[in-house]
């Protein structure tokens, strides 16, 4: 499979017709498959917020694979770390452990503009990073401060037009790490954004607190960012041994079809791995399993193109994986309350040309 297109590419791992997509013959060729595979680029600069506020379903390892993916094709492509932890600075090789070195935190603030806190990943020259610290924690209480809800929610998206508009180079991708939570930084990366994707671990409560983050999505476009889409879902951390794996997949796929993902993200030793050694999977191990799976992924989100209008309905499914989710709706209180602190509401009415949002008939 010589310099092939992605069209070819995608035909080939979907041709069963299954809705998991089909693995070729071996990992080796797998790796070589997309390797020689064109990705296609974008129109125009494609701003990426990837959420969900539940801990642990692999939201920073996204962020970090798919833009080490595209730098590895020679995209250029700027990470925004908008997670205190400063996780996915650390995968990208950014040293953040010095609280008055340049970061999110300063750039948020309006203290520096935020070209002064850009850093070059020392894997790849294509691809900058925005890195955060420690300090960032503290940026939730002083947005709060400001009683223009409108103002609070505002900053990143300011930053972040004035850097695009001034630094003298045209990124393909812009991806936003989003903390686990429903706060004012959450609302920050989702006004600056264009596109949400959101990881869901394939796990029994893999759905749990989906509908309240749906619901804060719908208050961003509805007060703040009217563009705004939920473009992808993305399932990670999948099991093929296991049928709780296959039907969480199965339910999502029923209830989010035109935006979850074809390509599915192993659960793998070598993901888990490569942050220990300040690496992303794509550098830490190549062919694994992991690897592939997050190139695979990259190229059907380029495929996809721009994001477009989408309806997505919050759905409180029924049956062993559902039960879990049955509680979303009352549960997270407490996030929707601080998306009430940023001025949004819970009208349900449709917004223009960002994702629409219904409740479940």
């Amino acid at each position: 499979m010589n310099d092939s297109s992605a069209e070819e590419f995608l035909r080939h791992m979907f041709s069963d017709g299954e809705s998991l997509g089909s693995e070729l013959a071996t990992e080796t060729q797998q790796f070589h498959a997309i390797q020689n595979t064109k990705f296609p680029h974008p129109q125009y600069t494609r701003v990426i917020a990837v959420a969900n506020q539940k801990g642990g379903v692999g939201k920073t390892t996204t962020v970090v694979n798919l833009a080490a993916a595209y730098a590895e094709k020679g995209f250029n492509v700027l990470v925004l770390d908008m997670d205190p932890q400063g996780n996915a600075s650390t995968a990208l090789g950014i040293p953040h452990d010095d609280p008055n070195q340049p970061s999110m935190y300063n750039a948020l603030e309006g203290e520096i503009p935020l070209a002064d806190a850009v850093q070059q990943c020392p894997m790849f020259p294509t691809l900058d990073v925005v890195p955060s610290n420690i300090n960032l924690s503290g940026a939730e209480l002083e947005l709060a401060g400001y009683d223009d809800g409108t103002v609070r929610v505002q900053f990143l998206r300011n930053a972040l037009a004035e850097y695009l508009k001034t630094c003298g180079k045209r990124y393909e991708y812009v991806f936003i790490d989003c903390g686990p939570s429903l706060g004012l930084l959450v609302l920050n990366c989702l006004c600056a954004a264009e596109e949400v994707l959101i990881p869901i671990q394939a796990e029994y409560y893999a759905l749990e607190g989906l509908k309240m983050l749906l619901q804060s999505i719908q208050n961003v476009q509805q007060m703040f960012n009217p563009q705004l889409v939920i473009s992808m879902m993305l399932v990670t951390m999948f099991d093929r041994r296991t049928v709780l794996s296959r039907e969480v997949y199965s339910q999502i796929e029923q209830y989010y079809p035109t935006v979850l993902l074809k390509t599915i993200i192993p659960r793998g030793v070598r993901v888990s791995e490569a942050p220990s050694h300040d690496q992303t999977v794509i550098t830490y191990n190549p062919q694994s399993s992991g690897a592939i799976a997050y190139r695979e992924a990259a190229l059907e989100i380029a495929m996809r193109g721009n994001a477009h209008p989408v309806t997505v309905r919050p759905h409180q499914p029924a049956g062993n994986t559902g039960n879990a989710s049955q509680g979303a709706a009352g549960s997270d209180s407490g996030a929707g309350a601080e998306a009430d602190a940023a001025g949004s509401d819970n009208s349900g009415s449709e917004t223009g040309s960002g994702a629409t949002l219904h409740e479940a008939e």
